[in-house]
């Protein structure tokens, strides 16, 4: 193979407007970064001898994905900032001005360099003339804007609300103000649906003048994924998507499918129409449009779109520009690998034959029928072979810790950018697909009922000698760039000894150079995000997104006990016992709360005869305690609704439940006091 210039961005290949003579008005751009934290480190001899590596061996004379990424640029917005009502800054594009150099920096995989310059996209582009067009580098994901007869039909309206007035307003100040007639929800993720009453109106909803189109199960699991287990899953999201480390080169540099979450105001308004059907036909405002459901791929609730007329394909999200998580790092359900190939490749024979135009709610379009098929047969292929071949191997002993090590991808996948491992890797998903089948257990007794890592840790240590041998081997381990080796034994002492600076430096050192050498945005920030918590403690860390009200009109009843129910510590409640009868006369439901064996359940269309007490308030009346503005017991004490039998299982109820800590700690000794 002919290697590339180490360059990865050049004037030829800037995805958008800027030019390098505007490069040189961006002040410090051209000058050499310092890191973010004082007790960080440029990358090693070994992280730089392995970037360089892989700048000679991957692809990088193939550069479509730049002229598809920059094809029908029409216009940016005069400022690369968004901002918020109250003046906070929203979205902000400028922090990565480092990208739009052309500079190699060699903390960071030269792969995902390549990716995070495409994914600074930021404007309004024309996909399909006088049809299609999409805003782009605005949140996480794009906004798709379908011209009807006789206005938009608008696809995704991103995280927040501020961002999608935003790419709505940019799209109207360039190609005139005409009425949204529909919007169309891709999929139960709210970065696709979370901004859009910065675009319509619920009452608009109401009176017929926009519909609202999402695919079967979309509602329920809109609400539910982020419930249960919201307080760990935002957590978790902080270290994904790195939002708790600067953007820089030694820190979040991209997120595989964009460039990052915007910081706004979430909502819903629940949809007027949903396609039930595995394929369903229906003409909007003069647009023929047939959705195919495809649940359990990248969503529970997912459909793509394919417009006959037109010869274009809309695939959501279960083909971008990256491959995706089967499991992804926030937390959520383990997703079927061959499910999503299957998907993919009955999307393939249906529409991707013909199709002239594959466009997607994240990264670019690709244009032409050969490009179209090569993508999506690669895509079909590697979900196939990741869950093949995974399966392929554990049917020969290779067990959940070892897989990970053992799976390959393909070399003929390997030197197609469109599957590249940016969101999810080969490392996390094939553990996930192997947790799937055979479950988290490897079969050895040993790891059945093992014990927590703060009680095994110290043994560890004692046996190795004590903390100055260990520090001394695993700075040896460092200095020979044997980082992951270095790991296993830092990560004990760090356990058995929460508040031993040396060692939580070493091994932040250690999680430092393997976040510079990951491929995987996901992977790489969750090792950067480790590595700056050990330094500096968890700081200042955001909780779950506040519940709107329109999520809290969404979330039904017993979704809100269930998530209350969560809140119960056993220990304390176990011993109490009591039964409630609650009744939300404006919605006709009745329900059974009970808290019996330390666990709070509940059931809709029953009454118990045996109830401690009835609680009867409008659901209307429920939505500010949903919100968390307020309390039951507030709202009762307040003459809000009415509680017949005795009130005081309300006060035993609240003696039972815990408030959830969103900054709780990931790596011992690093929560801040």
């Amino acid at each position: 193979m002919t290697a590339r210039p180490h360059k990865i961005l050049t004037a030829y290949s800037l995805p958008f407007s800027l030019s390098f003579a505007a490069l040189s008005l961006l002040p410090g751009l051209l000058i050499a970064q310092d890191h973010f934290n004082p007790k960080g480190f440029q990358p090693s001899s070994h992280t730089s001898s392995l970037q360089s590596a892989l700048r000679d061996s991957l692809p990088f004379e193939d550069e479509r994905d730049f002229e598809e990424a920059r094809r029908g640029f029409i216009a940016e917005p005069d400022s690369r900032q968004i901002i918020g009502a109250a003046g906070n800054i929203v979205w902000d594009m400028t922090r990565y001005d480092f990208l739009l150099t052309g500079e190699d920096h060699d903390s960071i995989h030269p792969s995902l360099q390549r990716q995070a310059t495409l994914n600074m996209n930021f404007g309004l582009f024309e996909v399909v003339p006088d049809f299609l067009y999409q805003v782009r580098g605005f949140d996480l994901a794009n906004m798709t804007l379908v011209k009807s007869d006789t206005g938009w039909i608008i696809f995704d309206t991103l995280l927040t609300d501020e961002t999608a007035a935003a790419a709505f307003e940019l799209a109207t100040e360039q190609l005139g103000e005409f009425p949204i007639k529909a919007v169309v929800y891709s999929h139960s993720h709210i970065d696709h649906f979370g901004g859009v009453h910065g675009i319509i109106d619920e009452t608009e909803v109401t009176a017929g003048e926009v519909q609202v189109i999402a695919p079967s199960g979309f509602m329920e699991e809109a609400i539910s994924e982020n419930v249960y287990a919201g307080n760990a899953m935002s957590r978790r999201a902080a270290l994904q998507y790195g939002r708790l480390i600067p953007s820089s080169p030694f820190g979040q540099v991209d997120s595989a499918i964009g460039k990052g979450l915007a910081a706004g105001t979430t909502g819903l308004i629940a949809p007027s129409l949903v396609i039930e059907d595995d394929y369903e036909t229906h003409v909007i405002d003069g647009v023929t449009m047939v959705f195919q459901n495809t649940p359990g791929t990248e969503a529970p609730a997912e459909m793509n779109t394919w417009f006959p007329e037109q010869k274009v394909f809309w695939a959501a999200e279960n083909i971008t520009a990256t491959i995706h998580n089967i499991y992804t790092l926030r937390g959520a359900l383990v997703r079927d690998a061959l499910a999503w190939s299957r998907g993919i490749n009955e999307a393939l024979y249906r529409y991707g034959r013909e199709a002239e135009v594959l466009v997607s709610s994240h990264n670019w379009p690709r244009w032409g029928n050969d490009r179209i098929q090569q993508v999506m047969r690669a895509q079909r292929d590697a979900y196939a072979n990741l869950n093949n071949q995974v399966l392929n191997l554990a049917n020969q002993g290779v067990t959940i810790n070892e897989i990970h090590n053992e799976y390959k991808v393909p070399e003929s996948l390997q030197q197609q950018w469109s599957v590249r491992q940016y969101h999810g890797s080969e490392f996390h998903n094939s553990r996930a697909v192997l947790n799937r089948y055979l479950g988290y257990w490897d079969g050895n007794p040993a790891t059945l009922a093992p014990l927590s890592p703060t009680d095994s840790a110290p043994l560890y240590v004692e046996m190795m000698g004590g903390a100055a041998a260990i520090l001394g081997k695993a700075q040896e381990l460092h200095d020979g760039g044997d980082y992951r080796m270095a790991v296993e034994i830092l990560n004990k002492l760090v356990y058995a000894e929460p508040q031993n600076a040396s060692a939580k430096d070493l091994l932040a050192a250690v999680f430092e150079q393997l976040g510079y050498q990951y491929e995987s945005a996901s992977m790489r920030n969750v090792f950067l995000a480790a590595a700056q918590e050990l330094r500096n403690g968890t700081g200042s860390v955001p909780g779950p997104r506040g519940t709107s009200p329109s999520l809290a009109r969404a979330m039904t009843t017993s979704q809100w006990w269930d998530a209350v129910a969560t809140r119960v510590d056993s220990e304390r409640a176990d011993g109490e016992q009591f039964v409630i009868n609650f009744v939300t006369p404006d919605t006709g439901q009745e329900f059974v709360v009970e808290l019996s064996g330390g666990t709070l359940t509940n059931i809709e269309g029953y009454q118990s005869n045996a109830a401690d007490a009835t609680i009867i308030m409008n659901r209307t009346d429920l939505h500010p305690v949903i919100m968390g503005q307020t309390t039951l017991a507030e709202q009762l004490q307040a003459g809000v609704g009415s509680v017949l039998g005795d009130s005081r299982v309300l006060l035993r109820l609240a003696a039972v439940l815990i408030t959830f800590n969103a900054g709780f700690e990931v790596m011992p000794g690093t929560v801040t006091q």
